[in-house]
């Protein structure tokens, strides 16, 4: 079995073993193979539950085998009960991160023939060249919020030529029955497709792979192409640069889609909607998806459905000054002491803060933090007042954020606007005791 550790060298690598002939053939020779490539070899097994006293068994023996050769194991046990493969993997991915905490990446047992499998499965569904990619190594530093990759050191191993390490090794394993299920779409391909093909064109899974690694290499191509038109402000909106390169827009609308959003029931006509609301007037909008697109300043903003329907009965100023609330709704929206805004402006955001000063001896008992409602009237910093909508219009702050922005208020008194500006009521003066900062999103930089 020829495998290229290469790549990995000098990492800790946690691999995730079920107990089937694929993960602990992985297992073995990572383990064979770690003093050579100086990797720090830990293992992880994650019980679903699906299969009931089946994956009891199958958890049980990897931890005899781990105790066995002197691995640590980090084992997690589901505590809901799944009902389907989706809910499992979504499970698994979350214990992956968990282990980001003191490794490098996790390592699964992916090989050729699944590579194949998911070419074909991909290719029947008529997925664009993305899909043809197959299975590669991911990196999943954002999620993990440190560098962290899963990685696939056997992609380039067929079925048979692992099915020889394990004889060749005398290496124990047990067998996942609904592998030999054919009522699943991948078995399917599986025991059915893949076998038929590779009677008709010999090496076929071979040669898909090599055709995978092309698309792979095009595919990073392209993305170097897309990032420098994508910028996030989450959770405010994701936007993508005026593009005409269709090919090049639509990569970046699914980036934005499919890994921003997680939204991957996207068509072609959706990706060719978003395309040509670059050439409408600006305010026009697409909702699709739970996620709704608007044409906004010459680009495209896609923003979650939830940002856009904020819905509260409001929060007691009062929580916000004792520090019982310290956002609102999903919202960054904190008030402290003068001085004490530093804290919250050193944690970091995805989206630029600003701090405005206030008079807290000027503010109501009855005042609370809500978002817009219809009435809403501000008294401008400087004098003169206007209904919010219009100072809203006035300050260019656009009309998918405007029942998102967290207001402080004293009925339909706007006092404080959040991230964008004070009521004259409550600025500070020279009898000011009781100087405050509110804290939140620059609104006007979104």
């Amino acid at each position: 079995m020829n495998v290229n550790l290469q790549n990995y060298a000098n990492l800790k690598i946690c691999a995730a073993v079920s107990g089937g002939r694929d993960s602990m053939a992985l297992l073995h020779y990572l383990h064979a193979h770690a003093a050579e490539y100086n990797i720090t070899l830990t293992a992880l097994n994650c019980d679903h539950g699906i299969r009931g006293e089946a994956s009891v068994r199958d958890s049980a023996f990897v931890a005899e085998y781990c105790k066995k050769n002197g691995i640590p194991l980090s084992r997690h046990v589901a505590d809901a009960k799944f009902t389907d493969e989706g809910g499992a993997r979504a499970w698994r991915f979350g214990c992956y991160l968990k282990e980001a905490e003191h490794c490098d990446c996790v390592a699964t047992a992916h090989h050729l023939n699944d590579n194949a499998e998911t070419v074909l499965f991909n290719l029947a569904r008529g997925s664009a060249l993305a899909g043809m990619e197959g299975i590669t190594d991911q990196d999943f530093t954002a999620p993990a919020k440190r560098p962290f990759k899963l990685i696939r050191p056997l992609i380039a191993c067929t079925r048979a030529e692992i099915d020889e390490y394990i004889a060749a090794n005398g290496i124990p394993y047990v067998d996942d029955d609904t592998n030999f299920e054919t009522n699943y779409t991948r078995n399917k391909i599986r025991h059915n497709v893949l076998p038929a093909l590779e009677e008709a064109v010999p090496g076929a899974a071979r040669a898909i792979y090599r055709f995978s690694r092309l698309a792979a290499e095009d595919e990073e191509y392209f993305e170097r192409q897309v990032m420098p038109l994508i910028s996030r402000r989450e959770p405010y909106g994701d936007y993508i640069a005026h593009c005409e390169e269709r090919v090049i827009f639509r990569r970046a609308a699914v980036k934005i889609i499919a890994d921003g959003h997680q939204k991957k029931d996207y068509t072609s006509e959706q990706l060719e909607r978003l395309y040509a609301l670059q050439f409408a007037e600006n305010g026009k909008k697409f909702e699709f998806l739970g996620l709704t697109a608007f044409k906004e300043g010459g680009r495209i903003c896609i923003a979650d459905d939830l940002l856009l329907r904020c819905e509260s009965e409001g929060a007691p100023y009062e929580d916000f000054y004792s520090g019982i609330a310290s956002a609102y709704c999903g919202q960054i929206a904190r008030i402290c002491f003068e001085g004490g805004a530093d804290e919250y402006v050193k944690g970091g955001s995805s989206a630029p803060l600003k701090v405005l000063r206030f008079d807290g001896g000027k503010i109501p008992k009855s005042a609370v933090v809500r978002f817009m409602r219809a009435g809403d009237k501000f008294t401008k910093f400087g004098g003169g007042t206007k209904k919010l909508g219009d100072y809203f219009t006035d300050k260019k702050i656009p009309v998918r954020l405007r029942r998102s922005i967290p207001l402080l208020c004293d009925g339909s008194d706007v006092l404080i606007i959040f991230g964008v500006e004070i009521s004259e009521k409550v600025k500070t003066d020279g009898g000011t005791r009781q100087p405050m900062c509110a804290v939140a999103a620059d609104y006007m930089k979104i």
